[in-house]
């Protein structure tokens, strides 16, 4: 069991009244949290840097702030596309600053185009000071 599996503060969705599936493991264990999301078009969710997530450096891995923009786009496609039959099949990550243990990165994700097979969103991740740490975007196929 990991310590938010027993801290009964934590709400993966807030307290924003919108219709996702249960929160998964990688979004729990990221300690992610809806903060903000517009119809289903936009979501924005912030994750702690903890030092675990770092690198030798000391500052966030690269993939870690690439899974924390996995963990907003997947709840975001789900809102789109009104399924859970879904799959990433592309994703561009590109990376501006580094964010370091303490900070809080908030990323807001948006739906750029919604097709019939394809939805392609875009999203930046900040700093708490509200500086770019990195962009993305994706494409997620729909499967079902």
């Amino acid at each position: 069991m990991n310590d938010i599996d027993k801290s009964e503060t934590y709400k993966p969705y807030g307290e924003l009244s919108i219709e996702l599936p249960p929160a998964p493991p990688c979004y729990t264990n990221m300690k992610a949290r809806l903060i903000a999301h517009k119809s289903d078009a936009e979501l924005t969710v912030t994750f702690p840097v903890i030092e675990g997530y770092c690198n030798p450096a000391g500052t966030m891995q690269g993939g870690i702030i690439s899974a924390a923009f996995d963990n907003v786009f997947g709840p975001l496609c789900y809102r789109a596309s009104k399924t859970p039959k879904s799959a990433m099949v592309h994703m561009n990550t590109s990376f501006h600053r580094p964010v370091f243990p303490g900070d809080e990165l908030t990323i807001t994700a948006r739906v750029k185009t919604n097709g019939r097979r394809i939805v392609h969103m875009e999203a930046e991740a900040l700093n708490r000071e509200k500086k770019l740490v990195a962009s993305a975007h994706c494409d997620y196929m729909i499967t079902g």
